[in-house]
């Protein structure tokens, strides 16, 4: 119990989807802290590296694991702030701030608007536990659908919240590698496929999904086509 007549557990739950991303982010994890051990292996801060690294490994897996959706919103801004002191991680060189502040403002922002879909969705039902609005097949409403798909389109870079995946490559590779093509990205897909079975008879839910991710694919494409720099090349593509 955390705050039980607010609705508020400390409940977590494991099952296939929340194993497949929980893997994901472990084993990707294990190959890129040896590539940073490889990669800055005469770097003075490697020590504070691995701290942060493990830090947003495990808001990443509290974020899949929640089962409680407050508890989901708290692991979620960790992973705001934990990929912010990591983008900025080289913190004397300015455009490695800049990335970092624009990365913490648009995903942080975007949680704090995935935090009101929140409390409608507890208006609406009465409950914050995932696992009872699943199992009691029932639906949310397009409002709290739209407040969820903010928190994902941004943490997911997607159009036109994608101005931030590009600047937050200052940071250093191994965590560029982490961050953005195997974990925080992913966070995005796995909110709309955990939620998918509370909205999947709403239009708006697939419509908006679809336009954004064409809009994101085309526009994404059409600026990598135009970078010179071989991982600004690889976050818009």
């Amino acid at each position: 119990s955390w705050l039980p007549d607010l609705g508020l557990h400390l409940s977590l739950a494991l099952d296939g989807l929340s194993w497949l991303f929980a893997s994901l982010i472990s084993g990707v994890g294990v190959v890129v802290f040896f590539y940073a051990a490889s990669y800055l292996h005469d770097d003075p801060h490697l020590n504070r590296l691995y701290r942060l690294l493990l830090l947003f490994n495990g808001s990443m897996r509290g974020v899949v694991l929640a089962d409680n959706l407050v508890l989901l919103a708290v692991f979620w801004e960790l992973t705001s702030v934990a990929s912010f002191l990591l983008i900025g991680f080289r913190s004397q060189r300015v455009a490695a701030c800049e990335g970092a502040t624009k990365s913490l403002l648009l995903t942080a922002g975007g949680g704090l608007v995935m935090l009101l879909g929140i409390f409608l969705v507890f208006a609406q039902h009465q409950t914050l536990e995932l696992s009872a609005l699943l199992a009691g097949d029932l639906r949310i409403s397009t409002l709290a659908e739209l407040c969820f798909l903010a928190g994902a389109f941004t943490k997911s870079a997607q159009f036109p919240f994608h101005i931030w995946l590009p600047a937050a490559m200052e940071a250093p590779t191994p965590v560029s590698a982490y961050l953005h093509a195997a974990t925080m990205v992913k966070a995005g897909l796995y909110l709309v496929a955990r939620l998918s079975p509370l909205c999947v008879g709403d239009p708006y839910w697939s419509s908006t999904i679809s336009t954004v991710g064409v809009l994101t694919l085309v526009w994404g494409g059409v600026l990598a086509c135009k970078q010179t720099d071989l991982k600004a090349l690889l976050a818009y593509s």
